[in-house]
Order: structure tokens, then C-alpha cells, then sequence
């Protein structure tokens, strides 16, 4: 079985709107790690061309931009599921993220599940050198991170 890491979290939106603002909005919630960075220009702002054929990019304030994956399931408002590709993998290296919008009651539960990470040989630049436990668990916490910083966003 592959590599993966599972977060989840509650936020009190329906799953139309958490996944608006999964999608539409994710440049006001995302925020960039160090540790996971995309490419060397330094974090920029994500944003998702949305649709079955769309992209998830991340924009420099220069003006260029780097394309983290293609979208490979676009269900709203129930699945999205796109590639993840820094900038340092091989042309055949690519992991996948998958975010389910589940209801439950007045809720909906936002599920993320990041696989492939097992494929990225430990010496490999994106892996820092960490053995795989480690290196999941360090992008376990970042997810959940981001999922707390997506969940503050409807706080305001």
C-alpha cells in the first residue's frame, strides 16, 4: 500500500460553499512551509483554474508561474482531486492529493488525503533527507495547518 497522509476537520458551511472556498479562494487561506515549498522563487499565491481540465498554480509576484499539478477529479461540491509536483521532482514523479466535502448535519467534514509520497527516494531534495514516517508525519502537520488556517477563514 502506498504512502499517505489523512486529515480532517469540520467546518460549519455547507459542502457547496467549503468547496467554493476550497477552490475559488484558497490564495487567501493557503500558506506557504518552508519545508514543502514548491519551487525556489519562494512562495507565491495558489490558485486553482477549476473545471476537469484546470490546474492548481502557484503565481509569483513577478508575474511568473509554476504549475503544481493538473486536476484529475473535479466533483463539486462533493470530490477534487489534483497532482503535486514541486519543482525539483522528475518529470515522472508526481503525488496526488484528493479533498472530500462530506455533510454531516449543518457541517461538512473536509477530508485530505496526500498519497505517493513513498514513490520520492529518501535523498531526494524534496524529502529533506527524513525517513518516510518523519517526513509524513512533518507534512501531516502541515496539512493540518492549512486545514486550521481553511477553517479560520470563515471566521471572519
Amino acid at each position: 500500500m502506498a504512502s499517505r497522509v489523512l486529515v480532517a476537520l469540520r467546518v460549519a458551511v455547507s459542502p457547496e460553499r467549503a468547496f467554493a472556498a476550497f477552490t475559488d479562494e484558497i490564495g487567501e487561506w493557503w500558506r506557504p512551509n518552508g519545508l514543502f515549498q514548491l519551487t525556489p522563487a519562494g512562495p507565491g499565491v495558489m490558485t486553482f483554474e477549476p473545471g476537469p481540465n484546470g490546474r492548481l498554480v502557484e503565481r509569483q509576484a513577478d508575474g511568473g508561474e509554476y504549475e503544481v499539478g493538473r486536476i484529475t477529479r473535479w466533483d463539486p461540491p462533493a470530490e477534487l482531486a489534483f497532482q503535486w509536483r514541486p519543482a525539483s521532482f522528475a518529470a515522472d514523479q508526481v503525488t496526488e492529493v484528493h479533498v472530500r466535502f462530506e455533510p454531516v448535519g449543518s457541517e461538512t467534514r473536509v477530508v485530505v488525503e496526500h498519497t505517493g509520497r513513498d514513490a520520492i527516494p529518501r535523498e531526494h531534495l524534496a524529502r529533506h533527507g527524513f525517513p518516510l514516517s518523519e517526513f509524513l508525519h512533518r507534512e501531516a502537520e502541515w496539512w493540518q495547518s492549512l486545514l486550521r488556517s481553511f477553517h479560520s477563514h470563515f471566521q471572519i
